[in-house]
């Protein structure tokens, strides 16, 4: 866990929420001096904002389904012409 905030922007979507899981983990156990605790708290708050922001971009990115009579798909609207 030695990447920077810079090295934080590249991870994809898994790679964040899994590193964001042992950073967690690790917290919870409770066995990590105060000022590591500090520095995990601090990249796990960096590693969530990474997530969230990936999320946004995903949802951003759904197309709602158009349903016709007997609700059987008639196509898309991008979210954009919502």
């Amino acid at each position: 866990m030695s990447e920077t905030p810079t090295e934080i922007a590249t991870l994809s979507f898994e790679q964040a929420m899994k590193e964001l899981e042992q950073v967690v983990n690790q917290l919870e156990r409770g066995e990590v001096p105060l000022d590591a605790s500090i520095r995990l708290y601090e990249r796990g708050a960096a590693l969530k904002e990474r997530c969230a922001m990936l999320l946004k971009q995903a949802e951003e990115r759904v197309e709602k389904i158009t349903l016709g009579e007997g609700g059987q798909p008639t196509g898309s609207v991008p979210v954009e012409g919502l």
